[in-house]
């Protein structure tokens, strides 16, 4: 869509040049646009309109903005969670982050699709595999990013308040390697 967006745009200013070439040009008895310089200019005035949708899609969300909420039933309680684009219960591209405080677990687990995490602040510990072992685990300080493939066994932790970014496709999930681990089973 991004890629879309810019030709049109690069495409719009393109025609818009060549349109006032022609105007700058043109004899004072010929008309001021050729058929095909008004397509051009249609096409730069298309353009325009197609940008303008952009930014009227544009989504900022400064850090003060942050409306965090309780996590979902399908993670362990103690967690804030602020989805700040999409839905992560729906087909699509979505954005979410969550604040864990210090010593947050979540058991080994699953996703039906790639997620890929950013450390935002803070330590987050990620290990693999269908047990937790604390050895195992590697300590992703911030500004670190992670992509894992669905199906992936993993857990992790918080070592001190933490914020993590899960950037991926929708519907989220997880399936816990033990379901008693699940706190949807415990509710």
């Amino acid at each position: 869509m991004a890629r879309l967006l810019l030709r049109l745009v690069v495409l719009g200013a393109f025609a818009c040049a060549i349109s006032a070439f022609a105007r700058a040009t043109a004899p004072d008895d010929k008309p001021a646009q050729s058929e095909a310089q008004q397509a051009a200019a249609a096409q730069g005035a298309a353009a325009r309109a197609s940008a303008g949708d952009a930014a009227a899609h544009h989504r900022l969300v400064l850090p003060d903005q942050i409306e965090w909420k309780d996590g979902p039933p399908s993670l362990p309680p103690g967690a804030k969670f602020a989805v700040l684009e999409g839905d992560p219960a729906k087909p699509g591209f979505f954005c979410m982050r969550a604040k864990l405080p210090d010593g947050y677990r979540i058991p080994p687990h699953s996703h039906p699709g790639v997620e890929r995490i950013t450390i935002i602040s803070g330590t987050f510990r990620l290990g693999t595999g269908d047990k937790f072992n604390a050895s195992a685990a590697k300590a992703l300080p911030a500004g670190t990013y992670s992509s894992m493939q669905p199906g992936m066994k993993h857990f992790g932790w918080a070592d001190g308040e933490t914020v993590i970014q899960v950037t991926t496709e929708g519907p989220w999930g997880i399936t816990y390697v033990n379901p008693s681990d699940d706190p949807r089973r415990k509710q």
